[in-house]
């Protein structure tokens, strides 16, 4: 595929399209004009963030117009077996988290609260729309056709009670070596795949650790716990490692099927 620029626009922007002109925000005309430099006349590349690319022509500062709107110049199916991180929010670290995770191919970005969470008092309704432009940047940087979703922050426990049947999740935590390594667990899911596939998560608690009224929750539910590494890491790092793990097992389940 050729290597043109990306701007990723959202799907009911495309839908209300008119004349196959799409009409950008001074965020995008900055973008594209004053960063990527892209002259009239030049083609560049729209995604809408659930698996579909189409060639556009720039036409003026603030213009695009798309080459066969009704029919995609690429589509991508949506991954069967989808892959979550599910992080208790850090002091600092989480627009890394974000960012990197989007590049490796993780689908699901889940912010959790803990007894033991250092920063605790966000204001969301300004945080979502800054970590919406951070993974919307990353989706164009890495050439991804599906954006992950990033969802509203929960409590650690309410959250795994809200979790169905075709949820499969595990914890990792630390100083434990009776558990299973995050790739060995992975490798036994292999027995609890199928055609209807499901989401995969790998939960990544606060430096300070887990509670003992975590612990004992987990417990009593029979959640699993994994560990990442022989070393204590930080969450950034955890999140990063344990998403490139999740998403190697995909690869591989992929090629054996």
């Amino acid at each position: 595929m050729e290597d043109l620029t990306r701007l990723i626009i959202s799907h009911e922007r495309i839908e209300n399209i008119k004349n196959n002109n799409l009409e950008l925000t001074n965020e995008e005309t900055h973008y594209i004009n004053k960063v990527m430099r892209i002259k009239n006349g030049k083609e560049i590349f729209i995604v809408n963030g659930e698996g579909s690319l189409w060639k556009s022509i720039k036409v003026k500062n603030d213009c695009l117009k798309i080459s066969q709107l009704k029919k995609p110049y690429f589509f991508q199916k949506k991954e069967i077996y989808l892959l979550g991180i599910a992080v208790v929010l850090p002091k600092s670290g989480f627009d890394d988290i974000l960012r990197m995770c989007t590049e490796i191919g993780i689908d699901f970005i889940q912010p959790l609260f803990s007894e033991r969470q250092v920063n605790k008092n966000l204001n969301f309704s300004r945080k979502y729309s800054r970590w919406n432009s951070i993974i919307n940047e990353a989706v164009e940087q890495s050439e991804r056709l599906w954006k992950p979703s990033i969802l509203n922050g929960m409590d650690i426990i309410q959250w795994l009670k809200s979790r169905d049947n075709q949820e499969r999740i595990s914890i990792s935590i630390t100083r434990e070596n009776t558990c299973y390594e995050l790739n060995q667990w992975l490798i036994k899911q292999n027995e609890f795949v199928n055609k209807k596939g499901g989401i995969f998560w790998n939960v990544i608690g606060p430096e300070g650790g887990w509670s003992s009224n975590e612990i004992d929750f987990f417990n009593k539910n029979n959640n699993t716990f994994v560990k990442l590494s022989d070393t204590i890491l930080r969450t950034s790092t955890a999140s990063i490692h344990a998403s490139s793990i999740l998403n190697q097992w995909r690869i591989d389940l992929k090629l054996r099927n």
